[in-house]
């Protein structure tokens, strides 16, 4: 499985962001329930971390009508092996 963040935005005002936790909550899903909110930092944002076998079913993790507008993005992690090959490759 691989892992992604999930960015939904949504209007910067209070009855958009209402709205938006509403339909999160009302879905039972485990990730919509669980998103993080960014709205009382000023941030209209919910991100959710998931791990799914592909970009496109972490996308459908969003209900439909926030799904075009979502940023999905892979995540990973590198080791200092890792690092210290890309450093030498590129010169450094």
């Amino acid at each position: 499985m691989t892992k992604f963040l999930v960015e939904v935005t949504h209007a910067a005002t209070p009855l958009a962001c209402a709205r938006i936790v509403k339909t999160f909550l009302e879905t039972g899903s485990h990730y919509l329930v669980n998103a993080d909110w960014g709205c009382d930092d000023g941030e209209h944002k919910c991100w959710m971390i998931v791990e799914t076998p592909t970009r496109e079913d972490a996308k459908n993790i969003v209900p439909p009508p926030m799904r075009s507008d979502a940023k999905v993005v892979e995540l990973g992690r590198f080791t200092m092996e890792e690092v210290d090959e890309m450093i030498a490759k590129h010169g450094g």
